[in-house]
């Protein structure tokens, strides 16, 4: 039986979390297949083939979306998507410095993404563009940022979406202290905090559990775990699954199939239903996959071999909901060809947007250094405004 198909079982209950393990004899990665054994179970609402099982514990944190939601979910996924792919390749042609893209991971950002009241705030990293996209954050503010027009493009608080956070682990005290703030005010909304399985080893995150276990902050902690953090695989990083970790922190974690849209919706509901409740922090660790390159500087060839990839191609989380809907009478062909005609408008509309973004201004760098100006920072301008003319002289000989 493989790892996925044990998700279908109620998880069984540990000491301080949501989903107990089967085993954690750490294992070495030499190929895409892995011991089922020592593998954890994970909670599983629909399978990679598109079949909807049963789980008694989160059932019912989906039991009334209606087939109009689901087909808003997959229509959710698609578009992300697509924006994703048009940002790769507007990066690959020089329009962009960078990106990271999010492709394989879309389930998870949409599923929690969708979980959440528009009360609730959100800490993204730099890799959350689904979550953005149900915050209703304008997609080509995203690309200002990674063209270098802007430092975010957005006001946080017109969408409780706090800006990217390039900083590795360190969104996660912000979000504990939002969230200690917010429970200090009597309010009822939530905190998620968004960081990856290497995020999970910086310091910042251990400090984060500490305080939001010790106040009680109505925070959820979701990890997409990838598998890779940048070259390392997580056998490399840590001797147990991630979600365990919340029990030496003494809260819930729980482990959810990453790939399976419903079931990262039901189990982040769960979440933040606890958080609002007054019952504190959990760790939700959605086990994915990173499809692409850890960012477009990113080789991912020279780590990891084609086979390991092509397995977690077959648990593809847009063709597992398409599956769903068709085998379900839930959407037709209809519906299939006008959201491929939303998704190429989408993609036109991202490509002009961004090539009709103003080139930054190169000495904006220099501003709100010091908040009374600098001697040096005086000095450093000048320098770099006199090497910006040889430019213009260089093109007028």
């Amino acid at each position: 039986m493989t790892v996925e198909s044990t998700a279908a079982r109620t998880p069984r209950r540990s000491a301080g979390s949501k989903a107990g393990a089967t085993g954690t004899k750490r294992t070495t990665r030499t190929t895409a297949k892995k011991d089922a054994a020592t593998e954890p179970q994970l909670v599983q609402l629909l399978t990679p083939e598109g079949k909807r099982v049963k789980n008694a514990e989160y059932d019912k944190y989906v039991a009334g979306v209606t087939p109009e939601e689901l087909r808003g979910l997959y229509r959710d996924m698609v578009l992300t998507r697509r924006f994703d792919a048009e940002a790769t390749s507007l990066q690959r042609q020089g329009e962009l410095g960078l990106w990271a893209s999010l492709l394989g991971q879309e389930a998870a950002q949409i599923g929690s993404g969708r979980a959440l009241r528009d009360d609730d705030y959100v800490f993204p990293t730099y890799r959350e563009h689904g979550v953005a996209w149900c915050r209703g954050v304008d997609p080509t503010n995203l690309l200002g940022m990674f063209r270098g027009v802007n430092n975010g493009g957005w006001d946080p608080n017109g969408n409780n979406f706090q800006l990217y956070t390039i900083v590795i682990g360190s969104q996660t005290l912000h979000a504990t202290g939002y969230a200690m703030g917010i429970a200090k005010d009597g309010a009822d909304s939530a905190v998620i905090a968004y960081f990856g399985d290497g995020a999970s080893s910086q310091g910042d995150v251990a400090e984060s559990f500490t305080f939001s276990a010790v106040y009680n902050a109505p925070v959820v902690f979701f990890c997409q775990n990838n598998q890779w953090a940048i070259s390392e695989p997580t056998e490399k990083q840590s001797r147990v699954p991630i979600y365990q970790r919340a029990q030496g922190f003494g809260f819930p974690g729980v482990r959810v199939d990453g790939n399976d849209v419903l079931g990262c919706l039901a189990v982040t509901r769960w979440a933040l239903e606890r958080a609002r409740a007054g019952e504190g922090p959990t760790l939700v660790e959605a086990f994915t996959y990173r499809m692409g390159a850890h960012t477009t500087s990113d080789d991912p060839t020279r780590y990891r071999g084609d086979e390991e990839r092509q397995a977690w191609e077959a648990k593809d989380p847009i063709l597992r909901l398409r599956r769903y809907l068709e085998a379900s009478n839930h959407a037709d062909e209809g519906f299939f060809a006008e959201l491929e005609a939303e998704s190429e408008a989408l993609g036109k509309r991202v490509r002009e947007a961004v090539r009709a973004m103003p080139d930054p201004d190169h000495f904006a760098i220099f501003e709100n250094v010091y908040a009374d100006g600098h001697a040096l920072v005086d000095e450093e301008r000048a320098q770099f405004a006199a090497y910006q003319a040889s430019f213009a002289d260089e093109g007028g000989n």
